[in-house]
C-alpha cells in the first residue's frame, strides 16, 4: 500500500462544506418522491447522475436488481477497494421514516469529497447502491450473492436516528408468510359449510400473543393481516399474516421461527384449514460493528463537535441487511442524531426530522466522518490490518477487547 497522506479531516470538511447544496437538494429529491423496494428509479437516477458529473464510472443494473447500481473512481495507484453504501428505499405509508434519503445523499458526498480532495487517490473509492433494505428485499444479500462485494475491503455507512452512536448491535430478522386457507361458504345461509381461513390467522395471532410470555426479552414478533378476505358475507377461504421473527442472533432467531410455525400449524389443525409458512425473504444476520473503523469515525466526527460514543449492550435495536455483509468483510453503521431523543424510527415524526437543516448539519459531519474513514484505509495499511484482524477474530467467534 502506498506510504503516502491522505487529505486531512478540515480538507475533507471544507469539500462537505461546498458540496453541501447539492447533498441537500439531492435528499430532499428523494425525500419528496418516496419510493419502495426495488421501485427506487427515481432515486436511482438523481444519485447516478451526480455520481457521473463527479467522475465516476457507474455500472447499472448489477446484481440483477434494476435499482442497484456500482459507482466507482479508479486511484492513479494501487491500494485498496473501499466502498461506501447507499440505501434510498422508502416505508409503505411513512415514506423516509427511516431516514434513507440521507443516508444516499450523504454516502454519495462522502465518496465524492475524497476525489475531489485527492484526485490522485490510491485505490478504489466506490458507492455502492444497494435498494430494498426495507421489508425484507435484502438488496445487499442479492448483491453479495452475485459476487459484487468480492475484493471489497471494507463498507461503511452511517444511518440517521434520535441519537448518535458509533456502534449499535442489530438483531437477527426472519420475514415470514403464514398462508391459511380454509373452505368458503355463505356466511349467514350456511356457514358451518365453510372453515375459515380469517378465524384460523385471529388463532394463529392469539397464539403469538401467548408465545411472548415465554421466549427472551431480546425476542421481537410482530405482524400485520395482509389478507383477511373479501366480503363480510363469504367466509374467508383464504387469509395471510406477515410477521417478523427477530432475537439477538441467527441462531436463535430460527429456533423461533420453528415455535411461530407450530402456531401456525396449531391454529389451522384448530379451524379446520391448512396453514402454510414461507420466507418473504432471506434472513438478515446480525450486525457484527468493526469497532477499530467505527472508532475512527468517532475521533473525526467527535472532532466536529458531535458528542457521540457506543451504544451499551441492551440498547434498543432493529434489522438490517447490512448484518449479512458484516460477516464477510468490516463494515461500519454508526448512528446519527437528526431529531429529539425519542422520536421513534419509521415514524412521520422521523420522516418530517429527515427533511430539516438540522439533519442535513448533521449529514454533513457523518459524511466528513466517512469520508475520513475512506481515505485512511486507502493509505493506512495498519488500519486496514487491525479492522482485517478484528474483523477475523469476531467471525471465529473469539472475544474482541476494546
Amino acid at each position: 500500500m502506498p506510504t503516502i497522506a491522505p487529505p486531512p479531516l478540515g480538507a475533507l470538511a471544507a469539500e462537505l462544506a461546498a458540496l453541501r447544496p447539492r447533498m441537500e437538494a439531492v435528499s430532499l429529491a428523494i425525500h419528496a418522491r418516496p419510493e419502495l423496494k426495488f421501485a427506487e428509479f427515481h432515486a436511482h437516477r438523481t444519485l447516478t447522475r451526480w455520481l457521473t458529473e463527479s467522475g465516476f464510472a457507474v455500472t447499472e443494473a448489477v446484481g440483477g436488481m434494476d435499482t442497484a447500481f456500482v459507482a466507482v473512481h479508479e486511484g492513479s495507484l494501487p491500494g485498496p477497494y473501499v466502498a461506501v453504501l447507499a440505501e434510498y428505499d422508502a416505508l409503505p405509508g411513512v415514506g423516509h421514516g427511516c431516514g434513507h434519503n440521507l443516508i444516499a445523499a450523504g454516502g454519495a458526498a462522502a465518496a465524492i469529497a475524497v476525489v475531489r480532495a485527492w484526485p490522485a487517490h490510491p485505490g478504489t473509492v466506490a458507492v455502492i447502491g444497494t435498494p430494498g433494505e426495507e421489508m425484507g428485499g435484502a438488496g445487499k444479500v442479492r448483491l453479495a450473492e452475485a459476487g459484487v462485494f468480492e475484493g471489497v475491503a471494507a463498507a461503511l455507512m452511517f444511518h440517521p436516528a434520535d441519537r448518535s452512536l458509533t456502534t449499535q448491535h442489530a438483531l437477527a430478522a426472519a420475514h415470514l408468510r403464514v398462508a391459511f386457507t380454509g373452505v368458503s361458504a355463505h356466511a349467514a345461509k350456511s356457514p358451518w359449510e365453510g372453515r375459515s381461513a380469517l378465524a384460523a390467522a385471529q388463532l394463529f395471532l392469539t397464539a403469538l400473543d401467548a408465545l411472548r410470555q415465554f421466549v427472551p426479552p431480546t425476542a421481537r414478533l410482530h405482524g400485520v393481516v395482509t389478507d383477511g378476505g373479501q366480503a363480510p358475507n363469504v367466509v374467508p377461504a383464504h387469509a395471510a399474516v406477515e410477521l417478523y421473527v427477530r432475537d439477538r442472533t441467527a441462531a436463535s432467531a430460527g429456533a423461533l421461527v420453528e415455535r411461530v410455525r407450530a402456531a401456525a400449524e396449531g391454529a389451522a389443525l384448530a379451524t379446520g384449514t391448512t396453514a402454510e409458512v414461507s420466507e418473504t425473504g432471506p434472513l438478515y444476520a446480525e450486525r457484527r460493528d468493526n469497532t477499530v473503523l467505527a472508532e475512527r469515525f468517532g475521533q473525526a466526527v467527535r472532532a466536529l463537535g458531535l458528542d457521540i460514543g457506543p451504544a451499551g449492550p441492551d440498547s434498543p435495536a432493529g434489522s438490517s441487511d447490512i448484518g449479512n455483509l458484516s460477516r464477510l468483510l468490516p463494515v461500519i453503521h454508526p448512528y446519527i442524531q437528526i431529531a429529539e431523543p425519542g422520536t421513534p424510527a419509521h415514524s412521520e415524526a422521523m420522516r418530517e426530522a429527515a427533511a430539516t437543516s438540522l439533519a442535513h448539519d448533521r449529514t454533513e459531519i457523518a459524511a466528513t466522518g466517512l469520508a475520513h474513514v475512506l481515505a485512511e484505509l486507502l493509505t493506512n495499511e495498519e488500519l486496514l490490518t487491525a479492522a482485517r484482524a478484528e474483523f477475523a477474530q469476531v467471525a471465529t467467534g473469539a472475544e474482541v477487547l476494546t
